[in-house]
């Protein structure tokens, strides 16, 4: 090393065997959408379909409660699990969607559903221990799940990517801790019905198992059956505003479980983060106040988007759409043009500059597809139709 200079190598310096958990698997998914934005940013034509933030406005209300609240000051250390207005306005709207009887000590507030999946699996599993999740699923839930040191378990999917629940008994073990799952499902859309729930009921009280539930995209869906009211002892709900009210940005979510469970949510909170900014509390408790016209307006919006896709997509050589039931994502067979999901994705931005996202990114299930985001401006929705159809016609 020369003198004067810092050697920034780790060289042989140990790392947690957590390092290699939470590294995820599918990375490469998204280097083309990496290269998409930075081809945007300077300037060049090019279409982003290969991620979810819809051309939304934060409702002004919201935007406007956050800017008064930062010119009254407020910037200070808030409590770890949240103020108690917005816990009280989450366990409302909660108990209004899902029937389940909420109050504020069965919420903490957190960094978005991200952090709310990351701080429920470390409550409940660790090492030897296993959760089992319905393939496909959103890529960072592997190395989220297994942060804690358990094993995720992928559980199958049957025709048109609904669960196999018939399967899922088998996968269950005397080291299962917990089942989780997203309803409405991304990438698929699908929602699970009522016979799906009670299946996994029914083993989650055989096996006294953990139930967590990835409700983020409900509000684009209106009506979503779930188990909270019926299992309310072993029901983790995970909400946000990312969603519903084009706050992506804003990072407010949380999770609904019982009492026990949030109290030791709140201790790990504490050490992750000691509180989160009081102006978006304050903020989201507008947010959700104004909930049922921000959701209404994100379903009109994706139901006008998802139809223009559809027909967009629409006799397409080689390819096929996978109509979702609700959200803003849908999945696009491209098996037929000899293509992996990967190459398909890779050959399509090359050519027409139109950045998708593989589908072996969520797991096996998917992976002879793509992934495309339909909650961008109209025009644009056209154009990436024209260029996915002069690919697939002239380019294969």
């Amino acid at each position: 090393m020369q003198p004067g200079r810092l050697d920034t190598q780790a060289h042989d310096m140990k790392f947690s065997p957590l390092v290699k958990r939470i590294s995820g698997e599918g990375a490469d998914a998204w280097l083309t959408h990496y290269a998409a934005v930075e081809a945007r940013d300077r300037g060049e034509d090019v279409i982003i379909l290969s991620v979810g933030d819809p051309d939304l406005e934060t409702p002004p209300a919201v935007v406007a409660k956050a800017i008064e609240r930062l010119q009254a000051g407020d910037t200070h250390y808030c409590p770890a699990a949240g103020r108690r207005a917005v816990r009280e306005a989450i366990a409302a709207s909660h108990t209004r969607r899902t029937g389940q009887n909420t109050v504020a000590e069965n919420v903490v507030y957190l960094s978005g559903a991200q952090n709310a999946l990351f701080v429920a699996s470390m409550c409940i599993a660790g090492p030897g221990d296993e959760i089992i999740s319905f393939d496909p699923m959103y890529p960072t839930y592997p190395a989220t799940l297994e942060a804690s040191g358990a094993r995720m378990v992928r559980a199958p999917t049957s025709n048109q990517f609904r669960p196999d629940v018939a399967a899922l008994a088998s996968l269950v073990t005397g080291r299962t801790r917990a089942i989780v799952w997203a309803t409405p499902n991304n990438p698929s859309g699908v929602i699970l019905n009522e016979s799906e729930l009670a299946t996994i009921a029914s083993l989650a009280a055989q096996h006294d198992l953990w139930l967590i539930s990835d409700e983020v995209y409900a509000g684009l869906a209106g009506n979503v059956p779930g188990l909270a009211a019926r299992m309310p002892e072993r029901v983790i709900t995970l909400g946000s505003l990312s969603k519903s009210h084009a706050m992506t940005g804003w990072r407010a979510g949380w999770l609904v479980g019982p009492r026990e469970l949030t109290a030791h949510a709140e201790s790990l909170v504490m050490c992750m983060l000691f509180g989160l900014p009081g102006f978006i509390q304050e903020a989201a408790v507008t947010a959700l106040s104004v909930a049922p016209e921000a959701e209404r307006r994100i379903r009109d919006y994706c139901d006008v988007r998802r139809a223009q896709m559809v027909a967009g997509l629409a006799g397409i050589p080689r390819i096929s759409t996978v109509v979702p039931e609700a959200g803003m994502f849908m999945l696009v067979d491209v098996r037929g043009t000899g293509l992996s999901g990967y190459e398909f994705m890779q050959a399509l931005y090359k050519s027409q500059r139109v950045s998708v996202l593989d589908g072996a990114a969520f797991g096996r299930e998917t992976a002879g597809f793509v992934r495309v985001c339909f909650a961008t401006d109209p025009g644009s929705l056209e154009r990436a139709c024209e260029r996915i159809r002069r690919f697939c016609e002239r380019s294969l």
